[in-house]
């Protein structure tokens, strides 16, 4: 018996005393980067910008968020957006909203964001680039179009944004599809006077990083003001590094830029995110070329917490977004 007792613990020492830990157990997070140093250095553009009928502001940024409302009504989204100014104490100056292909703007909770001072940042999930190439959507197409014109004030239009993603290579088929299929809806917008419009084009930061992201793009001709969306999600680095690969791109065009979606989330938890916060705020500042941000406020449903971005409810993350939102430089 005790040499039986003997040889069993020898067998666990050899397995690396595995016995009792659970096989889905996750390693430990890898260190995170110091956040502390001065932003990265890239190329900037100091302009003066192209930026169609939404103006870049001469100096400072925009500040800006999507709040995800308890229900995608228009109460809800009036309730959502008073209740992050509340908290912040000051107004949102860009009010990002979602919509589907025809789903069209100028609801009521548009038209009383409008009517309170801010600009409406438009994201359009447009549908298959071939289909519209077809003319299968020129109706839809249209209606959104004169809707647009009907607001009688500038807007800012997220065609397809993300359009880079693999999924969503499915309905985007290439650059060269989204590029044609771009082109096409903007001519439609021209031909009902939506002049309106900046268009704003906003792939991921991971396609720059990748390299594919840049073979969507329309052309200077074609676009207002370029755009990133930028997560510390499964990936914790600084924003800096994160969006580098954009950020030199877009230094050589002559357009202004807009953080269309940037977020931090909580898998890396509150001192961790409240330090990527102050590093954030600290890079937006130091690129001129960067006149306006909206932060993602939301946690998404079925999504782990690599995926939740919301700041309400974790003191320490949200006192260093208040005192970013409430800097001078972001109240132009």
């Amino acid at each position: 018996m005790r040499r039986l007792a003997l040889l069993l613990a020898f067998v666990m020492l050899l397995a690396g005393c595995s016995f009792g830990r659970d096989k889905d157990e996750v390693p430990p997070q890898p260190p995170a980067p110091d956040l502390n140093g001065a932003p990265a250095a890239v190329a900037v553009n100091r302009g003066p910008f192209q930026a169609g009928p939404v103006k870049a502001p001469r100096h400072g940024a925009l500040f800006g968020a999507w709040i995800k409302p308890d229900a995608l009504t228009h109460v809800g989204r009036l309730a959502a957006v008073e209740s992050l100014q509340s908290d912040l104490g000051r107004p949102l100056r860009i009010v990002n909203t979602y919509r589907r292909f025809e789903q069209m703007v100028g609801t009521p909770s548009d038209k009383e964001f409008l009517a309170r001072g801010a600009t409406l940042m438009v994201s359009w999930a447009t549908g298959d680039n071939r289909s519209i190439l077809d003319g299968e959507h020129d109706e839809l197409i249209r209606k959104q179009a004169k809707a647009v014109r009907r607001m009688k004030v500038p807007v800012l239009l997220r065609m397809r944004w993300e359009m880079d993603r693999p999924n969503l290579r499915a309905t985007m088929w290439s650059g060269a599809d989204y590029v044609a299929a771009w082109k096409y809806v903007r001519a439609i917008f021209e031909e009902e006077r939506a002049t309106n419009v900046s268009w704003v084009w906003c792939p991921t930061a991971e396609g720059f990083i990748r390299g594919d992201a840049p073979a969507f793009y329309p052309g200077d001709d074609q676009v207002d003001w370029t755009c990133v969306d930028v997560y510390a999600g499964f990936r914790f680095d600084r924003i800096g590094e994160l969006m580098g690969p954009f950020l030199t791109w877009a230094a050589q065009r002559p357009k202004p830029i807009v953080i269309g979606e940037f977020g931090v989330a909580k898998a890396w938890g509150s001192a961790r995110r409240a330090a990527w916060l102050r590093d954030a705020r600290r890079t937006f500042k130091a690129n001129p070329q960067i006149k306006a941000i909206a932060y993602f406020e939301s946690d998404p449903e079925g999504n782990g917490p690599e995926q939740q971005f919301q700041l309400t409810g974790d003191p320490p993350a949200f006192k260093e977004f208040g005192a970013m939102v409430r800097d001078p430089y972001f109240n132009p």
